[in-house]
C-alpha cells in the first residue's frame, strides 16, 4: 500500500446451483489465487455461495443452513491472509431473508450488509424471496458472536490512510440513490458492488457506464464482481461481467462469458487528493453508521496498473483528433470573444518559425475566418536577430504567404546592438542579459506593431514553459491575450500535426511538417554552422517528462517519492532512473522559483484538467519554498 495504491480483486467463481459445499471449496480457490497474485480487497459475487439463481430454493431451511456453514469455511479460508474479503450469501434475520455481502477478515465476519434495494420488474423476483436491507445497522447474533447487519457500514483500514470500504450489491448501482453515495460521503474511497447481473444486448455498456459514472461522481474505487458460468441458463445467461474504477476511469475489464479474476491497483491517495481540491463534495450524511476496523500489513504493492507518459495526449488515434479539434475550437473561441468585445479587426503574432508561434498564428487565422475577417488583417511579424537561423526564418514566412496573412519583416539586430551598448552589455558575452535583451526587444516591436495597427498582440507560449518559467519576464512572457497558456508542449505538436493532416492544402502540410521536425529553441544564441546552437530541452530536460510531472503533480497531487516511482513505470527503457531523478529535482526547483512569472499572467483559455492561471487553478504565492519537496527528492 506504499504510495496509497491497493491491489483489489473482482473474482468470478465456477459455482453450483444449490451446492454451497462445492461453491465455497471454489471461492476458496479463487481466494488463494487472489491472495498469491497481491490483492488485499477480494470481491466475489452477489450469492455466491448458494447461486443466484436458486428461485424458490431460497425458502428452504436446507440451503440457507448450509450457506451460513460454509460461510464459516471460507472466513476460517482468510484467517491466514492479509486480505478483505466479501462474498455473497442468503441470511435469514427476524423470520425475513436477505441477500447480503458478508465481509470476511483473519477468519472472523466482521459484519453483514444487506441489499438495500429488491428488485421486482422485467426478470427480476427477488421480492419473492427476500427483503429489502435495513440502511442503518442493528446487531445480529452469528455463530455465537454479535456482528453488525445492515447497509451503513463501513470498514475502516487502522493502518492505511483513506482506505475506507463500503458496500453495495447489484440493484444497489442501478437507482436513483445508491447506497455508494452515503458511503463516499461519509468517507468511503472504495466500493464494492457484488453483483449477478446477467446479460442482453448492450446491457454491458450500460453496466461499464454505471461503473464509471459512480466511481466519477463518488470519487472513489469502485470494484464489480459478477456471476458468470455455473448459474442456471433456464431463462438467463450470466457472463462474468468484472470491471474495476477509479474516478471515472475503468483500469481494468472482462467481458468474456468465463469465470475470471481481474486485479486493478487503486491509488487511494489520489482518491483523498481529488476530494481535497473539489470544495463541492457533500456533507457527509445523517443516517446513523457503523464503522468496523480491521487492519493490514502495509507492504509495497506489486504494480500492474499502467501510467500513460504522455498524461496530455489520448492514445487512441481518434480520441486525440477529437481532442485537437475540441483544443482548436476552445482557443480560437476564446480569442472570438476577446475580438468581439474589443471590436478590433487586427492581430499581431511574432512568428519565430517554431511550434508555439506556429499554433498561435493557425489559432489566430481560425479566428478570423470565424468572425469573417480578413486575413491580412493578421501581421505575422518575423524578427530575425543573432540566433535566427535560415531553416525557422524560411518557416515563418512561407508559413505566413501560404495562410494569406500579412507577413512583416522587422530584423533587430541594430535596436538590439544600441541597446547592448547603452547598458554596458558586452555583445561577446552571451549570458542572460544577452538573450533577454533580444526577447524583450522582440516584445516592444510586437506591442508598438499592434498599437499602430490598433490590434492585439497574441500570446505564443504554452503552458509548459510557463510551468518551468522558461519565458523572458515582460518579453515572450507578456501579450494582450495567450492562446497557447492552457496547453503543454506535448500536446502542442500534436495541434500543429492535426492542422496538418487535415487542412487539405499541401504546401501548409509540408511546412508544418517541417516545424515538426525542427528543435524546439528560443534561438537566442549564434547558430553553428548554420544549425541552431541552443535547444531547449538540453538546457531544462525533456518536455514529456516535465509535462508528466506537471499532470501527476498537479492534477493528481503525487509526492515526489511517488512520482519518482510511476514515471519509472511510464518511461522504463525510454530514461534510465538517473535521467528522471535529475530532472525531477530540475523541475521541483523551476516550478517553485518561476511562479512569479505566472503570477502575473495575461489572460488565456484554460483547455483541460490541468492549468497555471493565478486566476483559475493555480492559487499560489510567488515566494512558496521548495524545500519540503526538494529534501524528499533528495531522499530518493
Amino acid at each position: 500500500m506504499k504510495h496509497g495504491f491497493i491491489k483489489v480483486a473482482a473474482a468470478t467463481p465456477r459455482i453450483r446451483v444449490a451446492d454451497p459445499a462445492y461453491n465455497a471449496g471454489v471461492i476458496c480457490g479463487k481466494l488463494n489465487e487472489a491472495y498469491e497474485a497481491g490483492a488485499k480487497i477480494i470481491v466475489f459475487p452477489e450469492l455466491c455461495l448458494t447461486g443466484y439463481t436458486c428461485g424458490d430454493l431460497f425458502m428452504q431451511s436446507a440451503l440457507l443452513e448450509e450457506a451460513s456453514a460454509q460461510l464459516l469455511v471460507v472466513a476460517k479460508a482468510t484467517k491466514e491472509k492479509d486480505a478483505l474479503v466479501m462474498v455473497g450469501l442468503p441470511v435469514e434475520r427476524d423470520g425475513r431473508l436477505y441477500n447480503v455481502a458478508a465481509v470476511l477478515h483473519k477468519g472472523r465476519v466482521l459484519g453483514m450488509v444487506p441489499k438495500a434495494n429488491v428488485p421486482s420488474y422485467a426478470e427480476f423476483y427477488e421480492g419473492r424471496h427476500f427483503a429489502a436491507g435495513n440502511r442503518e445497522p442493528v446487531e445480529f447474533p452469528f455463530q455465537g458472536r454479535t456482528i453488525p447487519f445492515g447497509a451503513n457500514i463501513l470498514f475502516a483500514c487502522e493502518n492505511v490512510q483513506g482506505l475506507k470500504v463500503g458496500c453495495e450489491i447489484c440493484e444497489d448501482l442501478w437507482v436513483a440513490n445508491p447506497p455508494g453515495t452515503d458511503h463516499a460521503l461519509k468517507g468511503a474511497t472504495l466500493i464494492a458492488n457484488l453483483s449477478a447481473s446477467n446479460e442482453t444486448i448492450g446491457k454491458d455498456e450500460y453496466r461499464e457506464l454505471l461503473v464509471k459514472s459512480g466511481s466519477a461522481r463518488l470519487i472513489c474505487g469502485y470494484v464489480y464482481t459478477s456471476a458468470g458460468e455455473g448459474e442456471s441458463t433456464q431463462d438467463l445467461v450470466f457472463g462474468g461481467h468484472n470491471l474495476i474504477a477509479e474516478n471515472g476511469t475503468i483500469l481494468t475489464q472482462k467481458k468474456t462469458f468465463r469465470c475470471e479474476t481481474i486485479y486493478g491497483d487503486i491509488d487511494i491517495q489520489r482518491i483523498l487528493s481529488e476530494r481535497r481540491r473539489m470544495g463541492t463534495f457533500g456533507e457527509e450524511p445523517q443516517a446513523a453508521y457503523a464503522i468496523v476496523p480491521f487492519s493490514l500489513k502495509v507492504e509495497e504493492t506489486r504494480l500492474e496498473r499502467t501510467f500513460n507518459a504522455m498524461p496530455f495526449v489520448p492514445s487512441d488515434a481518434s480520441q486525440r483528433s477529437r481532442r485537437c479539434e475540441e483544443i482548436l475550437s476552445i482557443q480560437s473561441y476564446g480569442l472570438k470573444k476577446r475580438y468581439g468585445h474589443t471590436r478590433l479587426k487586427t492581430a499581431v503574432v511574432g512568428l519565430s518559425g517554431g511550434l508555439d508561434s506556429t499554433l498561435a498564428l493557425l489559432v489566430t487565422v481560425r479566428t478570423f475566418d470565424m468572425l469573417s475577417l480578413d486575413r491580412k488583417g493578421i501581421f505575422a511579424v518575423t524578427m530575425p536577430c543573432f540566433g535566427t537561423t535560415d531553416r525557422t526564418w524560411r518557416n515563418a514566412c512561407e508559413l505566413a504567404r501560404t495562410l494569406g496573412v500579412t507577413l512583416e519583416e522587422v530584423d533587430i539586430k541594430e535596436a538590439v546592438t544600441i541597446h547592448f551598448r547603452d547598458i554596458g552589455q558586452n555583445p561577446d558575452h552571451h549570458d542572460v542579459t544577452y538573450e533577454n535583451g533580444q526577447a524583450r526587444e522582440r516584445t516592444q516591436v510586437l506591442m508598438d506593431i499592434a498599437n499602430r495597427e490598433n490590434g492585439l498582440v497574441i500570446g505564443t507560449g504554452d503552458m509548459s514553459e510557463l510551468a518551468l518559467g522558461w519565458a523572458t519576464y515582460n518579453g515572450d512572457h507578456m501579450s494582450m491575450y495567450g492562446v497557447n497558456a492552457g496547453v503543454p508542449k506535448t500536446l502542442v505538436r500534436h495541434l500543429v500535426k492535426y492542422y496538418a493532416d487535415t487542412c487539405g492544402n499541401g504546401t501548409l502540410t509540408r511546412v508544418l511538417e517541417d516545424v515538426l521536425d525542427t528543435p524546439v529553441s528560443p534561438e537566442l544564441l549564434p547558430p553553428v554552422d548554420g544549425q541552431i546552437a541552443q535547444k531547449t530541452e538540453d538546457l531544462v530536460g525533456p518536455y514529456e517528462l516535465h509535462d508528466f510531472f506537471l499532470y501527476y503533480m498537479l492534477r493528481g497531487g503525487f509526492p515526489p517519492a511517488k512520482l519518482y516511482r510511476v514515471a519509472q513505470l511510464a518511461f522504463a527503457g525510454q530514461y534510465d532512473n538517473a535521467v528522471i531523478l535529475k530532472w525531477l529535482k530540475n523541475f521541483y526547483g523551476r516550478f517553485f522559483a518561476q511562479q512569479f512569472k505566472r503570477s502575473c499572467l495575461p489572460d488565456g483559455p484554460k483547455v483541460g484538467s490541468v492549468a497555471v492561471s493565478p486566476r483559475g487553478d493555480l492559487r499560489m504565492p510567488s515566494d512558496a519554498s521548495a524545500a519540503l519537496w526538494l529534501a524528499e527528492v533528495e531522499r530518493l
